[in-house]
């Protein structure tokens, strides 16, 4: 990395108050010595086209997405990994040396990794995997799982029109499920995944029976506040191996900092003391 010029990162999003990224990458240029910056911007939707593509000009090498712009952002991008068309969303812009914004998707690499570190015993080839909600973060993990290995991804949601169109847009490997049935999908899951902003703090609880959960499955949240949700909780009672969602916010950030500061950075207690602070 040059030193001729500065380079700045940051996040985009509207509003933009509430993000860690900003504390994360702080804690991680200021771990490994790097004279950079990193900004959050609030910018509505109407100024994103004009902002994201000003940016580069400004000595930025790059910025994470997050709502509402993860749709439609890729219409400002030059090219699109294949991960990020397939999940229909984006969450890391690289702003090339030729002019080129490059768009991608972590969230399913932070998932995966968050899994790994949570839950190193798990084999994605051990059984099916059930996904609890059918939006843009359900897409990241179903993603990541097929690729992974899971025989059979069983995904339920409130709204059943939403989970076919996860059916259509990934194939037989997706299986579709009625709410009404979520408590009894699980039964034969090696891994349940809540994607769902319930149990989130100020949202209502996740309400779904977990009697028939096997105490050997793995059970994730992508709720990260509060660090243990209720779901968390009664799986632990039950003996199953729990994974909070923090790592995956950690872990998704990894790659867009490499690539913008030169330096791969290590998730370990102080990035998540950083984080949480």
């Amino acid at each position: 990395m040059t030193e001729t010029r500065i380079p700045l990162a940051g996040v985009i999003g509207h509003p933009i108050s509430h993000s860690k990224s900003p504390r994360l990458h702080g804690h991680w240029l200021k771990t490994y010595g790097i004279n950079g910056h990193y900004i959050p911007m609030d910018v509505a939707p109407q100024d994103l086209a004009q902002v994201v593509r000003t940016l580069p000009k400004a000595g930025f090498v790059g910025v994470n997405i997050t709502i509402p712009h993860k749709e439609a952002v890729m219409a400002v991008a030059d090219q699109i990994t294949d991960r990020a068309t397939l999940i229909g969303a984006v969450n890391t812009l690289i702003f090339r040396e030729d002019g080129r914004i490059l768009a991608d998707n972590t969230d399913g690499y932070g998932f995966m990794e968050n899994l790994r570190a949570g839950a190193p015993d798990w084999d994605p080839k051990s059984g099916p995997a059930v996904v609890f909600g059918a939006g843009g973060a359900a897409r990241a993990v179903i993603s990541a799982l097929a690729e992974a290995g899971v025989p059979e991804v069983i995904v339920t949601n409130r709204t059943r029109v939403r989970a076919d169109k996860l059916k259509d847009d990934f194939g037989q490997r997706v299986t579709v499920a009625d709410w009404v049935q979520a408590g009894n999908v699980v039964e034969d899951a090696r891994l349940v995944v809540n994607t769902t902003s319930l149990g989130m703090i100020g949202k209502p609880e996740l309400r779904v029976p977990l009697d028939g959960l096997r105490a050997d499955a793995v059970v994730t949240d992508l709720v990260y506040a509060p660090l243990k949700t209720r779901l968390l909780a009664e799986a632990e009672e039950m003996g199953c191996t729990t994974v909070d969602g923090l790592g995956m916010l950690l872990h998704q950030a990894v790659p867009g900092f490499e690539r913008w500061f030169g330096e791969r950075p290590v998730v370990d207690a102080a990035t998540r003391a950083a984080a949480l602070r």
